[in-house]
C-alpha cells in the first residue's frame, strides 16, 4: 500500500472542520459579529459537504444551529477548546489510497503566546477519534496554517515558523525536511520567507503563498523576492515540474490599536462548491474575487467581509480543516441534537 499523503485542498472533501468561537479576548467587542460572519461561512460550505462544529457547551451547539437556520448539513460536536483557530489545533487529515489517516503536531499556541491551550492541544487527536481513526503523533511543534500541498510530490512552509526556537528549538531544516515528509508523504519541502504586519503566527504559509493547481501558486508580489523565486526553481527542478506563478492583490491595510492587523486575501478556503475569500472592504477585494474565480472557475466565489474577523489576527483559512472524501465516511452525528 502506499504512503499516505497529505492531498491539496481542491481535491473533494467528506466534511470541513470549524472550532466556534468561544475567547473573548481573541474578539473583545466583536465575538458576536465574528460568529455571524463564521455561521455565513458555514452555510455556504455546507451547501457542498458536511459541516462538523466543535463547541463547549448545549449553549453554543444551539447558536450554532440558530445561526444556520438549522441547516441539515451542520452538526456540532462536544469538543470544548480555547480558542477558535481549527486550522492550527486541529489534527491534518490524509489519504492513503482511499483511506483516512491523520496526523497530529504538538500544539504550543504559536510559540507559548497565548495560554491556555490545553484543550487545544489535545483537540486534533479528538477529531482524529471522531472520524473513526487513530492519529499518529508527530514530535514537532508546529500548526496547520504553516502547511500548504500541492497534491502531488511538493509542501510549502516557512523557516520563521517551523524552524522558530519557540516551538523547534534546534531543529534544523533537514530533520524538519524529513519529518514533514515521513508525515505528510510529501517528498520535497519548499521553504518560503515573508513577513505579514501584524502576522503573530511567525510567518504561516497560509497568510502569504497557497496552491490553485499542481504546477500553480498565487503569492502577493512582495513575496516575489529573488530567494522565493529561486526556491520555486529548485522545488519545481526536483519535482520535474514547471510551476508558475501569479500574484493575489495585497489587501487593504486595516489598524487596531495602533498596530496593524495581518489582512490577507491568501487566507481563501477551498471547499467542495465554493471558494471563501476574506475580504477587509478595499478596492482589492472585487481584484481578488475576479482572480480566484479565474483559477476555480467551477466554485462559487464568496466574498466574506473579516474586517471583524481579522481582529483576532486569522481569517477564514485560519478558522477551518478539511477532511478528504474517502472510503466509508461515515459523517458524526450531532452530539446535541437527534
Amino acid at each position: 500500500m502506499s504512503q499516505a499523503k497529505f492531498p491539496a485542498e481542491w481535491v473533494p472533501h467528506a466534511a470541513t472542520w470549524f472550532t466556534w468561537p468561544t475567547n473573548i479576548d481573541t474578539w473583545t467587542d466583536v465575538l458576536d459579529p465574528v460568529r455571524r460572519k463564521l455561521a455565513k461561512a458555514i452555510v455556504a460550505i455546507a451547501e457542498g459537504e458536511i459541516v462538523l462544529v466543535n463547541v463547549s457547551n448545549p449553549q453554543e451547539a444551539k447558536q450554532v444551529h440558530d445561526l444556520t437556520e438549522n441547516h441539515p448539513n451542520v452538526r456540532t460536536l462536544d469538543l470544548p477548546s480555547n480558542d477558535s483557530w481549527c486550522r492550527d489545533h486541529g489534527a491534518t487529515f490524509l489519504l492513503q489510497e482511499s483511506e483516512l489517516k491523520a496526523v497530529t503536531w504538538r500544539y504550543n499556541a504559536w510559540g507559548n503566546k497565548y495560554p491556555p491551550f490545553d484543550l487545544d492541544d489535545g483537540l486534533g487527536e479528538c477529531m482524529a477519534a471522531r472520524m473513526g481513526i487513530h492519529a499518529v503523533q508527530s514530535q514537532l511543534t508546529l500548526e496547520g496554517g504553516a502547511l500548504e500541498s500541492n497534491g502531488g510530490q511538493i509542501l510549502l512552509t516557512t523557516a520563521s515558523s517551523v524552524l522558530n526556537p519557540n516551538r523547534n528549538p534546534g531543529l534544523t531544516q533537514f530533520q524538519a525536511d524529513q519529518e514533514l515528509s515521513k508525515q505528510l508523504g510529501l517528498p520535497i519541502v519548499g521553504w518560503l520567507s515573508g513577513d505579514l504586519e501584524g502576522d503573530d503566527t511567525d510567518g504561516h504559509i497560509d497568510n502569504l503563498a497557497r496552491f490553485t493547481s499542481e504546477r500553480h501558486i498565487l503569492w502577493p508580489k512582495a513575496l516575489a523576492t529573488p530567494q522565493n523565486v529561486d526556491e520555486v526553481a529548485r522545488i519545481a527542478d526536483l519535482a520535474g515540474l514547471k510551476l508558475t506563478v501569479d500574484c493575489l492583490p495585497e489587501a487593504k491595510s486595516l489598524l487596531y490599536q495602533g498596530g496593524p492587523l495581518p489582512s490577507s486575501h491568501m487566507n481563501f478556503y477551498i471547499a467542495n462548491a465554493c471558494v471563501i475569500l476574506p475580504t477587509y472592504g478595499g478596492p482589492s477585494d472585487d481584484e481578488a474575487a475576479e482572480t480566484l474565480t479565474h483559477f476555480f472557475p467551477s466554485r462559487e466565489i464568496i466574498q466574506l467581509d473579516c474586517r471583524d474577523v481579522i481582529r483576532g489576527l486569522g481569517a477564514i483559512h485560519c478558522l477551518t480543516q478539511q477532511v478528504p472524501l474517502h472510503h466509508g465516511f461515515v459523517a458524526p452525528k450531532d452530539d446535541f441534537i437527534g
